[in-house]
């Protein structure tokens, strides 16, 4: 299994709104390497549901229900969605401050693309996350 990290702007769509929701599609990405990473999630895999501007934390993690697919909100066929659905509520938000103040994590993609709103998550890095969520 792939894990992922999503990002989103709190007052466009936040943690709140998808714990309410419970399921929805994500949409609205127009970044070639975020959507070339969105065409490699597969149905089942976990994402890091990560608030970006304000919090600058990790909430918690969504899982994915449906491959990509052709984005509702464009008729521009290079851009496409997937869908999510609420998985688990960190019990404490794992913050960008600890994430760099980890050297096990120095290579993570949040650190050094950080505008990146779709990435790859390695095993590894999970499992370091999982732990701070944790504490």
């Amino acid at each position: 299994m792939n894990y992922w990290l999503i990002k989103s702007d709190p007052q466009s769509y936040g943690w709140e709104e998808m714990k309410k929701d419970g399921e929805t599609l994500w949409d609205g990405v127009r970044n070639y390497q975020a959507r070339n990473n969105m065409k490699l999630i597969k149905e089942g895999e976990l994402a890091l549901f990560y608030h970006s501007n304000t919090d600058k934390a990790i909430m918690g993690e969504v899982v994915i229900t449906k491959e990509y697919y052709q984005d509702p909100t464009s008729d521009d066929p290079r851009w496409c969605a997937v869908d999510l659905k609420f998985a688990k509520e960190y019990s404490k938000p794992v913050t960008l401050a600890q994430i760099k103040d980890d050297q096990r994590l120095k290579d993570i993609l949040l650190v050094r693309q950080p505008r990146l709103s779709v990435m790859p998550i390695k095993v590894s890095e999970y499992d370091i996350i999982s732990k701070y969520a944790q504490k």
